[in-house]
C-alpha cells in the first residue's frame, strides 16, 4: 500500500506512539485487503464501548492510546454497558459502573464525543451522501451506506478508532464504486411488512451479499430496523430499495438471482427467533428509539394503565431523549427510559433469563451474548403486554 511522506512519518513515530500504533493497524488492514492507498474520512463511529464486551484488555488498549493520541475527525461512540446516570436502577454493580465510566473517560481523553448511541446519524454524527467514513456499528454503517449514500466498510472497533486518530482509512471494499452494486434481487410479496422479520429472513438468506429490494416502501425508521436485522442475521453492510435509497439503480439488476420472500418466510423467521415465554424483561429500542418512535409509543400508551410484572426498558440516546421530554414522562409510567445503553451490551443475564423484544437484531444476539430466551413480538404486541 502506498503511503505519503506524512503517513510514513506517522508510521515512524513522529506524531507520537499512539498515532504510530494506529497507523500500524491501518497499514496491516490495507495489506490484508490489498488497498492501494489510504483515503481521508469525514467521521468515525466506534464500537467496543461496553465493559461487558471489551473487559480489562480493551481498557489497557484505550489507556495506551489515550496517553498521547487524539482523534482528528468527528467521532462518536456505540452504546455502553449501562445508563451512566441510572445504572443503579438497572441493577448494575458498582465495580462494573466504575470500569464502564473509566472506558468512557478514556474515549473522552481521545477527543471522542461520548454520547453513546447506535444511531449517531439521528443527531450527533450525521453523514452526507458521498462522504468516506470509518464506522464500526453494523446497523449504523449499513444505514449510512444504504440510506444516506455515504461510504464505509464494516469496520471493527480498533480499526475505526485507528482511522479516527489518523483521519484516514484503507481504500477497499465498499469505498469503491464497483463493489457497491447489487448482487441479488429480493422481491417482497407481503401486504403488511414487519421490517424486523423481513430483515432477519433476508439476512439469513443472502449472508453478506448486497440486496436490491422490490415491493417495499419503508420509512426512515423502518429502514433503520431493516438495516439492523439484516446486519445481525447476515452481515449485510449495504442494501438498495427500489425508489427509496439513493444508489438504487433498476438497470443494475439485470441477470441477477431473484429471491422471493412472503408470508411463509416471515412465519419461519418468527419461529426461529422465538425461543422463550413469560418474559422477565420487555425491551424496546434496538437500534435506539428515534424521536418519532418515542412519540408514537407515548401516543399509544397515554391514558392507559400499567399491567404485568415484567420490567420494561425503553432504550434511546441522551441526544434523542432531550428532544421529547413530555413523551418520556408517559413512557416512564410504564418502565425505565434508559440512555447510553441497550439490552444487548449490558449484563442483563445477571438479573433476567427471558427477554421480549421487537428487534430482530436483538433476537439474534440475546441468546449468545446475554444467555437469554427470547420472546419476539411486534411493537404493538409488546405494548399489549404492558398496558
Amino acid at each position: 500500500m502506498f503511503l505519503t511522506r506524512e503517513e510514513e512519518a506517522i508510521l515512524a513515530g513522529e506524531r507520537g506512539e499512539g498515532a504510530r500504533t494506529a497507523m500500524e493497524l491501518l497499514v496491516a488492514l490495507g495489506d490484508i485487503y490489498e488497498a492501494k492507498r489510504l483515503v481521508p474520512i469525514a467521521s468515525a463511529h466506534l464500537s467496543g464501548v461496553s465493559y461487558k464486551t471489551i473487559g480489562e484488555g480493551g481498557i489497557g488498549f484505550l489507556e495506551s492510546l489515550a496517553k498521547d493520541a487524539k482523534v482528528c475527525v468527528p467521532t462518536t461512540l456505540n452504546p455502553a454497558g449501562m445508563d451512566r446516570q441510572r445504572w443503579r436502577e438497572m441493577g448494575i454493580s458498582p465495580r462494573f459502573a466504575d470500569r464502564q465510566q473509566h472506558i468512557i473517560e478514556c474515549y473522552g481523553r481521545l477527543g471522542v464525543n461520548t454520547d453513546c448511541s447506535c444511531t449517531p446519524y439521528l443527531g450527533t454524527n450525521i453523514p452526507r451522501r458521498g462522504q468516506t467514513l470509518a464506522w464500526a456499528e453494523s446497523s449504523a454503517l449499513s444505514y449510512a451506506n444504504s440510506v444516506v449514500g455515504a461510504r464505509t466498510n464494516r469496520e471493527g472497533g480498533p480499526g475505526a478508532l485507528a482511522a479516527a486518530i489518523i483521519g484516514r482509512t484503507p481504500e477497499y471494499g465498499l469505498h469503491l464504486s464497483e463493489n457497491r452494486l447489487p448482487s441479488v434481487v429480493v422481491e417482497v410479496e407481503l401486504d403488511q411488512v414487519d421490517y424486523s422479520l423481513l430483515g432477519h429472513a433476508a439476512g439469513s438468506a443472502i449472508g453478506s451479499r448486497i440486496p436490491y429490494f422490490r415491493g417495499i416502501r419503508p420509512t426512515g425508521d423502518q429502514l433503520k430496523t431493516l438495516a439492523a436485522a439484516m446486519a445481525a442475521a447476515g452481515s449485510v453492510a449495504l442494501f438498495h430499495v427500489e425508489g427509496v435509497t439513493p444508489e438504487a439503480d433498476p438497470q443494475a439488476v439485470k441477470g441477477l438471482e431473484r429471491i422471493r420472500l412472503g408470508k411463509a418466510d416471515m412465519e419461519a423467521a418468527r419461529n426461529k427467533l422465538e425461543t422463550g415465554k413469560d418474559p422477565e424483561l420487555i425491551a424496546l429500542g434496538c437500534p435506539h428509539l428515534s424521536v418519532d418512535e418515542i412519540r408514537d409509543l407515548a401516543s399509544k400508551l397515554k391514558g392507559k394503565k400499567r399491567r404485568g410484572d415484567a420490567e420494561v426498558w425503553f432504550c434511546t440516546s441522551r441526544c434523542t431523549a432531550s428532544k421529547c421530554p413530555r413523551e418520556l414522562e408517559v413512557l416512564s409510567s410504564f418502565g425505565q427510559v434508559v440512555c447510553d445503553t441497550c439490552m444487548i451490551v449490558t449484563p442483563i443475564e445477571e438479573r433476567f433469563k427471558v427477554t421480549a423484544t421487537n428487534s430482530g437484531k436483538a433476537c439474534c444476539y440475546l441468546p449468545n451474548l446475554c444467555s437469554q430466551k427470547v420472546v419476539y413480538r411486534s411493537t404493538d404486541g409488546l405494548l399489549e403486554m404492558i398496558s
